[in-house]
């Protein structure tokens, strides 16, 4: 007899069970969707919080002084608290920026 979780359940118990676990999936979709409604029209930001460009532009600078001076792309970037791909990330946008001026 193979192993099951649901034990000596019937087809149609098995049915209700899982009906049920659906329904209380989207009651809790549904609270969550209403609670972030409520929270954006309440004025709260979601997500990250932006980021200051000058604080940027500073952050480059002492990366790229450091790379002159030897160090690493993954040293340089520890310098100012980011990782290697978030330094290359802040390099290819200061590109894009500069660029389309």
């Amino acid at each position: 007899m193979p192993f099951s979780f649901i034990g000596d359940l019937s087809i149609s118990q098995q049915f209700a069970h899982a009906t049920l676990a659906e329904y209380e999936r989207e009651l809790i979709v549904e609270r969550v969707k209403a609670g972030i409604a409520a929270a954006r029209e309440s004025g709260t930001r979601l997500g990250c919080p932006p980021v200051n460009p000058d604080t940027i532009a500073e952050k480059l600078a002492v990366v790229a002084d450091a790379r002159s001076r030897g160090r690493t792309a993954a040293e340089a970037a520890a310098l100012v608290g980011w990782n290697r791909a978030t330094l290359y990330r802040h390099q290819t946008g200061a590109m894009k920026s500069t660029s389309t001026v």
